[in-house]
């Protein structure tokens, strides 16, 4: 085993013994990298703990119950590859990760193509849109830039994203037009219904 990895196992070992059993329930193959809050099924943690989830705190985010994603819980959803052109370089990328609608069923939500997803980043951007752009547009929650896991501090570690070239009102406006609704470092999504 290579030393960094049984580092970081032994420190997620050691934080999940000091957790609650809740949150343990929450966090057991790793820290949470996505809640999903509103109108979703029974979730996978309990409420808004003002220690604990201090940006949310932050941002005005309350919530009873939620459903958080670890990365390994993502990355098990099926995945699809989109290859948008990028405003950073104006080059096309790769990015991977399971639909944003397919997220939404794993936490149980309850929509309607009408119901809102309001996207959350972790610099306070939140970005809404329907179900049913959200189908159309095929958003995706990107885990992979180009291959490569996306790190905190770039566009990731997640990214709530679509491959704007293959819609057309997107396609024909400037690239750096394109991904209004797109925030990067993406962290909680709240469904309403």
């Amino acid at each position: 085993m290579k030393k960094r990895q049984f580092l970081g196992t032994a420190a997620l070992a050691g934080l999940s013994a000091a957790m609650p059993l809740p949150a343990r329930a929450a966090a057991a193959s790793g820290p949470t990298l996505l809640t999903v809050t509103g109108a979703i099924g029974n979730g996978n943690r309990g409420k808004l703990d003002p220690v604990r989830d201090q940006m949310m705190v932050k941002q005005k985010i309350s919530f009873d119950k939620a459903h958080a994603f670890d990365y390994a819980a993502l990355t098990a959803l099926p995945a699809i590859a989109i290859k948008p052109t990028l405003e950073y370089d104006n080059k096309q990328h790769t990015l991977q990760g399971p639909l944003l609608l397919e997220v939404m069923k794993a936490a149980g939500a309850r929509t309607s193509d009408n119901s809102k997803l309001v996207l959350r980043a972790i610099d306070g951007f939140a970005a809404t849109v329907t179900v049913a752009q959200a189908k159309t547009q095929r958003y995706i929650v990107a885990t992979h830039l180009d291959g490569a896991p996306m790190a905190l501090g770039g566009l990731g570690p997640l990214w709530a994203v679509y491959e704007a070239d293959k819609v057309p009102d997107m396609a024909a406006r400037p690239v750096s037009d394109r991904f209004g609704l797109c925030p990067w470092g993406l962290y909680h999504i709240e469904v309403q219904a």
